[in-house]
């Protein structure tokens, strides 16, 4: 028996949110299920250290409510509370919590002390989950929380982990807002790892792989973005995550859109090809199955342009892109390539997504898209 990853966020620093003596519950949409839980909270990106006043796990009904009688408190060598370092993170004492495979559960942290947006509170800001604020107090037991707002971030929660038998393996998907699958439904848990999990949950049962999301919105491969580079990012999210033992890497997007629009930061072909082969290189040095992901279409995207630009496509960002598929296809640098363009692509129109893939604004899929891409990865790769 090890420990695997069933479900997982990218910590970054979270914008525009501030506590103060306050109880979060977070929802998380596991992949795979086990007889015994942990739960790992960060503070990565804090600047002191954090107080966790008392945390429990539930399962989920509805809204900011719980399963009556489901909870269990949350214990960090067997003390119901904790201190995380600036920058670190902890990983809670095993729970006995007998979980069923793609089930929602609750996530309940009391924080006890004011939390300022200078504290760089550590979180995933676009989640596609409501998750819930209480007014002041600890509500970490209670099944139904007093609501202060709801809100989309994710906060502290980084990781859920299952011990499960040895055969079971760890995937993780490596990307940036089209991993993370932004603009897909709040709630639907519509993300293609999530319809990979479903899935791989069809076709193995009680030893299908774990799923970890670690995509971001913004990320890039070659510089800095929200959470850090992709290259920057690897240790501590894909070679850190429990029980990994295949990671799909979706990168580069961004860097060739280069939306702060920095000459120091527009990217050659070679930059790009350095910078992937590097990932799978050293998933490969520990013995990690590595996948490449080729990059999406988007000719005439527009979603976020800076101001007086209609968006950030340009001819030669698309002949870097066409280029960087065709070395992620045939450079053998790969264990295997899943090829989300060929399969969203219009074959009348190989630049574009097809319209019934596009949410509209020519860069992200729709709910239809991100459920395709889950559903043309080929199982048999982890057999």
């Amino acid at each position: 028996m090890g420990w695997v990853g069933t479900w997982a966020t990218t910590p970054a620093v979270t914008e525009g949110i501030a506590l103060d003596g306050q109880t979060v519950r977070m929802i998380a949409h596991v992949s795979i299920g086990g007889p015994t839980l942990r739960v790992r909270l960060s503070n990565a990106y804090g600047t002191q250290n954090l107080d966790i006043g008392g945390a429990r796990i539930a399962l989920h009904s509805q809204g900011a409510d719980c399963v009556l009688g489901s909870d269990r408190p949350i214990r960090f060598n067997g003390s119901t509370s904790t201190t995380i370092a600036a920058g670190a993170l902890v990983i809670s004492d095993p729970i006995e919590f007998d979980i069923q495979p793609l089930t929602d559960l609750a996530v309940s942290v009391y924080l006890p002390n004011r939390l300022d947006e200078d504290f760089q509170i550590t979180g995933h800001g676009v989640a596609r989950q409501t998750n819930f604020v209480s007014p002041v107090g600890d509500f970490t037991a209670a099944p139904s929380i007093p609501v202060k707002h709801a809100i989309e971030a994710n906060l502290f929660v980084s990781g859920i982990d299952v011990l499960a038998p040895d055969i079971v393996r760890g995937i993780v998907a490596l990307g940036d807002s089209l991993t993370d699958s932004n603009i897909s439904t709040i709630d639907a848990n519509n993300r293609w790892p999530d319809q990979l999990a479903r899935r791989l949950v069809e076709k193995f049962g009680a030893h299908a792989p774990g799923v970890m999301n670690q995509g971001i919105g913004g990320n890039r491969l070659v510089h800095d973005a929200r959470g850090g580079s992709a290259q920057r990012r690897f240790d501590r999210d894909v070679l850190a995550q429990p029980g990994v033992t295949h990671v799909i890497v979706l990168i580069g997007i961004n860097d060739l859109r280069n939306r702060p629009r920095k000459a120091e930061e527009e990217v050659s072909t070679q930059e790009m090809i350095l910078g992937l082969h590097q990932l799978a290189l050293r998933a490969r040095t520990n013995r990690i199955k590595v996948f490449g992901g080729t990059l999406l279409t988007f000719e005439n995207e527009d979603y976020l342009p800076p101001p007086g630009l209609p968006g950030l496509y340009t001819p030669e960002g698309e002949a870097k892109r066409i280029a960087i598929n065709d070395w992620i296809r045939n450079s053998g640098a790969f264990d295997a390539v899943i090829d989300f363009e060929k399969a969203l692509r219009d074959p009348e129109h190989l630049t574009q997504m097809l319209p019934v893939y596009d949410c509209g604004d020519h860069l992200h899929p729709n709910d239809t898209g991100y459920l395709r891409m889950g559903d043309v990865i080929d199982l048999s790769l982890f057999d």
